[in-house]
């Protein structure tokens, strides 16, 4: 049997000694620091000299950071599969993908029977395996909806709920030596695990024969199968002056067949040597892959993953799927995949992407935007959080998703200064950030990413006090369309760090920011409802209160459409940056008089609780048709406008956010966000972009400028009201430099300069 092609892996098989506990975990953290890949342990729940397997489990992979843990085997007669299921995806959340299933069908008859476990003849077993396996996915795949129904003759369940999904695809590895089971793995496993000591070597290809032609029967290309193998027998066995006891050479000479010959990629040594264990992880590990890889570069051996034939049936023309770079392999994500339906959809738009490319480091981020150049097809990037444009996905492109890149790191809690990774979202920052009485204001929902708005601009319920997320940034890495990796401040490349705050969208794919945030734990909330029928006139005040507030106060109010016969009811959320309550309530009162006040509430409240929202995958729902306009003042003409808009239904949603105070203190011509005069921004969504378009020419000289997040329009007209001369003018130049051939022209693009 040829060469599968899989990446090689190594582990070890340890004895769950309840006598030496520490011994066991020991031996485990021995095989993370030799570099091996995997520990495994035998699951004999009968016998009572041996540590319960699923919590020495659980246990070792709390006490490692990069090993895989599984059993071997997991003995499925007493661990029913849908419980199994649920504690699987547990454990592999908790150690953030590092668990794989190993199940076999269970051995010992007499002792389970007596322990509750049941008795089945072998063929049962066989079926109830099947059926196990079938209700275990069914558990993980939480993109169908509904529960769980399954009537077999062993298993059943009758509308279980799903989940938790799984951290990673937990591969599914079968123990078989016999026909049927055999018949099993090449039909439904993700990987056949014997153990010498059952088999002789001379019959390995007969075996694999079988689990291939099985395969083939249902569809599935054998190379889906991993092979692994425990190296028991006196050949491998230190204590018997095995191969061990020879120079790694000799490892190789008897290893290398098995890859080559028939297809073994993942060698487990059962033994409790800790020397045993390390030169195999040191020196026999790295000769064999060594050996490998040169036999195989020249017998041309595929090596990239296999697929379903029904995932490459939905493969879209134009990628080049092959030649996805080996890092990026494992995480990426494509039309087929169990889980494309979480990435392949923005927040409010559907998305049918051919590809998504999901990277953890800047280099990777440099290395998927080389290979989706290359790809006949769109791209289009998402810093992970949630955009009202839609330009986070596509149809037939390339997704690259900086989801994974999310960490939040404070630098300096002293001096504010945080780290944060661009696939963060701003509630999980908040959440951080509060644990050392930080906090930066970051727009009004916890489910936007960071790369987004720290490179648009930031309104967020403290923009007064403490100004926008861009004017609180110190420095932004970035990768640009050529591959650099760049990282820019007010010293280095200080043209190119104007840019990206504002319009960064344009310049490169951000990969992190430094920020300093401001000394804020707790603020005061203050939340009022007012009835607005008679809505300019509501409007005006609101617009005169709220810009006699301190500046510590920041008030966002939003206006629905009249229901029921009733007039519109505006609802307001007004934020006193600070916990000094005696002065908030002097602050927040004036606003008990903008109108007829339905409801009030104030609290204290930890800046995170503000920042609600989803945090899960998104789900698409068709982008609106949603327009913005920057204030200076709410006029009459404006207000009159507004109304008209929310009378006639060609908006249904209307926001205006106050800025002004400390945003308005950073000049002009300071970021590429130029807007520091206005007092307000205005959001409106509607179904007709000709009827909101009109409603919208009837602000007049009211409105001056755009915030792009709010709007979905694009062309010269738009640009020119987000950066309005010279702003623009300057992009277009620095566009000419960094972007010559315009790769990032999805995100409201600026066309290079001439």
């Amino acid at each position: 049997m040829p060469d599968y092609g899989h990446p090689l892996e190594f582990g070890t098989f340890l004895t769950p000694t309840a006598r030496d506990p520490d011994r066991v975990v020991g031996l485990a953290e021995l095989t993370e620091a030799a570099g091996l890949d995997l520990a495994t342990f035998q699951d004999h729940p009968y016998n009572p000299d041996f540590l319960d397997t699923w919590t020495l489990l659980s246990w070792v992979a709390a006490r490692t950071e990069r090993l895989r843990v599984s059993g071997n085997v997991i003995n499925l007669p007493l661990r029913p599969p849908a419980v199994l299921a649920r504690a699987a995806a547990s454990l592999d959340r908790l150690s953030q993908g590092r668990f794989e299933l190993g199940l076999g069908a269970g051995g010992f008859w007499d002792a389970i029977e007596a322990m509750g476990g049941g008795r089945r003849t072998p063929g049962q077993s066989v079926d109830a395996l099947s059926e196990a396996i079938d209700l275990i996915r069914d558990v993980w795949d939480t993109d169908e909806r509904g529960g769980v129904r399954r009537q077999g003759e062993h298993y059943s369940v009758h509308g279980m709920k799903r989940g938790p999904e799984p951290a990673h695809d937990i591969r599914i590895w079968l123990g078989a030596y016999k026909p049927r089971m055999l018949r099993l793995v090449g039909a439904k496993a993700d990987g056949w695990l014997p153990s010498l000591g059952y088999v002789q070597p001379e019959d390995l290809a007969g075996l694999n024969a079988t689990i291939d032609d099985s395969a083939r029967e249902h569809g599935r290309d054998p190379r889906q199968i991993r092979r692994l193998l425990n190296l028991t027998g006196a050949a491998f066995s230190p204590a018997s002056g095995g191969f061990l006891q020879g120079p790694p050479e000799q490892w190789v000479e008897e290893l290398l067949p098995l890859v080559l010959d028939h297809g073994f990629a993942t060698f487990v040594l059962p033994t409790d040597d800790p020397r045993a264990i390390d030169t195999f992880g040191r020196e026999v590990a790295p000769a064999l892959r060594e050996a490998v890889e040169r036999e195989r570069a020249g017998a041309g051996t595929p090596t990239g993953p296999a697929r379903p034939a029904a995932a490459l049936t939905a493969r879209r023309s134009g990628i080049d799927y092959d030649a996805v770079p080996h890092g990026l392999r494992d995480t990426a994500v494509e039309p087929g995949d169990q889980g494309y339906t979480k990435v392949r959809h923005g927040y409010m738009q559907r998305g049918r992407p051919g590809l998504v490319l999901r990277p953890t480091a800047p280099d990777q981020v440099a290395e998927a935007l080389a290979y989706a150049l290359e790809q006949d097809a769109p791209l289009n990037v998402r810093s992970g959080g949630h955009g009202i444009s839609g330009r986070s996905t596509n149809d037939g492109g390339v997704v690259l998703d900086l989801g994974r890149m999310n960490a939040v790191e404070v630098l300096d809690a002293g001096s504010g200064l945080v780290r944060l990774g661009a696939g963060a979202r701003w509630g999980e920052v908040g959440s951080v950030l509060h644990q050392h009485g930080l906090a930066i204001s970051s727009g009004d929902h916890g489910g936007v990413g960071v790369g987004g708005l720290a490179t648009t601009g930031g309104l967020g319920y403290m923009s007064r006090a403490h100004g926008l997320t861009i004017d609180r940034l110190t420095a932004v890495e970035l990768v640009t369309a050529a591959g650099d990796q760049l990282r820019v401040d007010a010293e280095h490349l200080p043209d190119l760090f104007w840019a990206v705050r504002g319009a960064g969208a344009n310049f490169g794919v951000v990969t992190s920011v430094e920020a300093v945030a401001a000394p804020v734990r707790d603020v005061v909330l203050g939340r009022f409802a007012y009835d607005a029928s008679d809505t300019a006139a509501f409007l005006r005040t609101w617009g005169e209160v709220a810009e006699a507030a301190p500046r510590e106060v920041t008030a966002f109010l939003t206006l629905g459409q009249a229901r029921g016969g009733q007039g519109p009811v505006a609802q307001a959320m007004v934020v006193f940056a600070g916990d000094d309550t005696d002065a908030a309530v002097r602050a927040l009162e004036p606003f008990l008089k903008v109108g007829p006040v339905l409801d009030q509430r104030a609290q204290v409240a930890p800046y995170p609780a503000l920042l609600v929202g989803h945090a899960g995958p998104h789900e698409g729902g068709g982008t609106p048709v949603a327009r913005s306009a920057l204030l200076e003042h709410v006029t009459d003409e404006s207000a009159e406008a507004m109304t008209r808009a929310l009378a006639t239904g060609d908006a249904y949603f209307m926001q205006l956010r106050q800025v002004g105070g400390a945003v308005n203190d950073v000049a002009a011509d300071a970021t590429a966000y130029p807007h520091r005069t206005a007092q307000f921004s205005l959001a409106a969504m509607g179904r007709r972009a000709e009827a909101l378009d009109r409603r919208w020419a009837e602000l007049g000289e009211a409105a001056r400028g755009l915030y792009l997040s709010f709007d979905t329009r694009t062309g010269p007209e738009v640009l020119a009201q987000a950066f309005p001369e010279p702003a623009l003018g300057r992009l277009r130049a620095l566009k000419a430099v960094y972007d010559p051939d315009h790769v990032f022209d999805q995100n409201f693009p600026i066309p290079p300069g001439t």
